[in-house]
């Protein structure tokens, strides 16, 4: 392997032993771009923007990778993971993913129905018999509980899984008025939480995102009779080797955490987007937004759904299960989502990943099929069945924007292949 590789591959000079090994170790073997059809000058140009985006202030640092046909051909770690004590971002740098915690829950879900413990078409009250008798707010913009009227039908394990269950945003009024969501308390509180307070919409009318995966969560725990942490650990996060990926660090692991930034007066300053701290386990266990993971950890992931349910052999998925995530499952009166149309045109797939199906609306060139989400602190993934290519890069700002830098990337990314399928 050159030397141009290896340093795409391993970014700063000064980790370079220690970011090539942890490469190294990992199931995506590096190889030269040009040996699936992209191209390293590409590359660099993609490494030369996210510098440019470091030194505007836009974000502190980053860490990105790229592969294809199963190979690694980009991995790089910039910038800052501690701008304070001047700590560089190291190449397994832990990042809180947020909204990237619903896809692994999802996975969870669909490993359960692998199983056989629930059908798509299950009302939720089968397991969790509090929402048996949730009513439904006369106005969804209000939160006068009230004012509110018998549901329409029940919620299914499938509105759960597309957004269309009637539940709402974590960050919704009716749900901050009334503590539905809080950090500090349980799984099993923020459950009941949920259930007590009225659905937006009658279950099946209208996509709404929101906490449908914190649900989900205890669904995986109703189903597989364990903890939902000890179910990843032990069913997606081991047979992926994704050892990076965690509800909260602690210890050696804390050390990796990357500090959050939000921009303020023409300079980024650490930001707590929660209160209560990722360094020690939380009350809630949140199926919706609580991992923190790598990019590595996340390249797995991401391989996995693009292999579809398989990973170095382990298969996680049965391979038509798998194939769900690639078809929209927003029921026809559920569309179009949104008052933006589709969801920035997109159709939402099974699982809660987001499926891009016209390319032409979208603000960066993608292959039609693209499957990508991110999280609301900078991170984002990409799969790309088309061209065989998975691509995660990770940074910790908020508003998660930072300048563009993630359209950027995959920009040029796309920019960089030479071999278009």
């Amino acid at each position: 392997m050159n030397t141009r590789i290896l340093r795409l591959l391993c970014g700063f000079a000064g980790t370079f032993l220690l970011t090539l090994n942890s490469v190294q170790g990992q199931l995506l073997e590096p190889t030269e771009p040009e040996s699936v059809g992209l191209s390293s000058a590409g590359l660099e140009a993609v490494t030369d923007n996210l510098r440019q985006h470091i030194e505007a202030g836009h974000v502190a640092g980053v860490v990105a990778a790229v592969a294809r046909d199963g190979k690694l051909v980009y991995f790089e770690n910039l910038g800052m993971m501690d701008l304070e004590n001047e700590t560089p971002m190291p190449a397994d740098a832990l990042f809180r993913t947020y909204s990237m915690t619903r896809q692994v829950t999802s996975v969870a879900v669909l490993q359960q129905y692998d199983q056989g413990k629930f059908d798509f078409d299950d009302p939720i009250s089968l397991y969790l018999p509090q929402f048996a008798g949730q009513r439904v707010l006369l106005d969804p913009e209000s939160s006068d509980l009230s004012q509110t009227r018998t549901r329409v039908g029940d919620i299914t394990v499938a509105q759960l899984l597309t957004h269309t269950s009637g539940l709402g945003s974590r960050s919704s009024r009716l749900y901050r008025e009334n503590n539905v969501r809080d950090k500090t308390i349980s799984l099993d509180q923020m459950v009941d939480n949920a259930a007590k307070v009225p659905l937006f919409h009658d279950p099946g009318t209208e996509f709404r995102y929101g906490i449908h995966a914190t649900i989900l969560g205890k669904l995986v725990e109703v189903w597989s009779g364990k903890p939902l942490q000890d179910y990843l650990a032990q069913n997606l996060f081991a047979p992926l080797a994704m050892e990076d990926t965690m509800f909260w660090a602690e210890g050696a692991d804390a050390e990796r955490l990357a500090t959050v930034y939000r921009p303020t007066e023409g300079e980024l300053r650490p930001y707590s987007i929660e209160t209560v701290s990722w360094t020690s386990r939380p009350g809630l266990i949140e199926g919706g937004v609580g991992l923190l993971s790598s990019v590595m950890d996340y390249m797995h992931f991401s391989q996995m759904v693009l292999n579809r349910g398989v990973l170095d052999g382990n298969r996680v998925l049965d391979t038509g299960t798998a194939d769900l995530m690639y078809r929209n499952a927003v029921p026809a009166a559920a569309m179009p989502i949104g008052n933006r149309g589709y969801w920035l045109g997109s159709g939402w797939t099974l699982g809660g990943f987001n499926l891009v199906l016209d390319p032409d609306t979208y603000d960066f060139p993608v292959s039609a099929g693209t499957i990508w989400w991110d999280g609301s602190a900078g991170t984002r993934y990409f799969i790309d069945p088309r061209q065989d290519m998975v691509m995660v890069i990770m940074a910790q700002v908020s508003p998660s924007r930072g300048g563009g830098f993630r359209e950027d990337f995959k920009r040029l990314v796309d920019a960089a292949i030479t071999e278009r399928r």
